[in-house]
């Protein structure tokens, strides 16, 4: 059971390490009021998470890939509080554009992810 916990939280760390690196460029090459950082992270994750749990991985590689490192790297929350900010400034096109993206792409990007790995 212990390792479990080792493999999820490491897995976490490096996908949290790379979520923060990609905003960091990101953020640095391009200033904008959509959020481009959380919505290519978001979307890749999507892509990736579909295809790991439509592969035949093992138990160890779907706690350390899966639950551990999509698990740091995607971030629902990020989406909803810079949704919350384009609200709260009244910039309701780049809102709207960033939920409905966001959801159809990352719907799409999962799909896609899934019959790569089957």
């Amino acid at each position: 059971m212990l390792i479990n916990f080792l493999l999820v939280g490491f897995g976490a760390s490096l996908g949290a390490m790379l979520r923060y690196g990609i905003s960091i460029f990101v953020k640095s090459k391009w200033k904008t009021d959509f959020p481009y950082a959380t919505f290519f992270i978001n979307i890749t994750g999507s892509f990736l998470l579909g295809f790991l749990v439509s592969t035949a991985l093992g138990p160890i590689l779907q706690l350390f890939l899966g639950t551990g490192f999509m698990g740091g790297y995607t971030t629902f929350s990020t989406f909803k509080v810079e949704s919350m900010e384009l609200k709260w400034k009244t910039n309701f096109q780049v809102l709207f554009s960033y939920v409905g993206l966001t959801y159809l792409c990352g719907l799409i990007a999962a799909f896609i992810g899934i019959m790569l790995g089957v």
